[in-house]
């Protein structure tokens, strides 16, 4: 008979302790808690000439979205004409530099389109958000 009812002291504290503990996240104010920032986005900074007026349509975005990896800078500049800014190179693959280029979207500025190009192919894209 004490062998069941140390199983059950044992199982209560576990028990005790679990509860103790998830009561505890409960009341931690995760507002409060600063998290750092991605080194990725500390270095979107725009680097030489910057051109203001310059924002891409709906109609362009949709229309850059069709073209493949691998096409030409060419054709991806055909569409999306004068980027906004150039960010800082980067490493995508060892050994390979990337281009950034920036286009705001006219329909939400504080959204940038990041066109990628290794050389004279494109390379892919990613979107960036903006916090106000």
């Amino acid at each position: 008979m004490k062998h069941v009812e140390v199983e059950s002291s044992g199982l209560k504290a576990l028990l005790l302790v679990g509860l103790m503990a998830t009561v505890g996240v409960l009341l931690l104010d995760v507002s409060q808690i600063r998290l750092p920032q991605s080194t990725r986005y500390q270095a979107e900074i725009c680097e030489g000439q910057i051109n203001p007026d310059v924002v891409i349509s709906r109609e362009q975005l949709a229309q850059f979205l069709t073209i493949s990896e691998r096409d030409t800078r060419a054709r991806v500049q055909d569409i999306l004409l004068v980027p906004y800014c150039q960010l800082p190179d980067l490493e995508v693959r060892a050994g390979v530099v990337a281009e950034r280029s920036v286009y705001p979207l006219a329909f939400d500025p504080q959204t940038w389109l990041i066109v990628l190009y290794e050389g004279d192919e494109y390379a892919g894209y990613q979107f960036l958000f903006q916090q106000l």
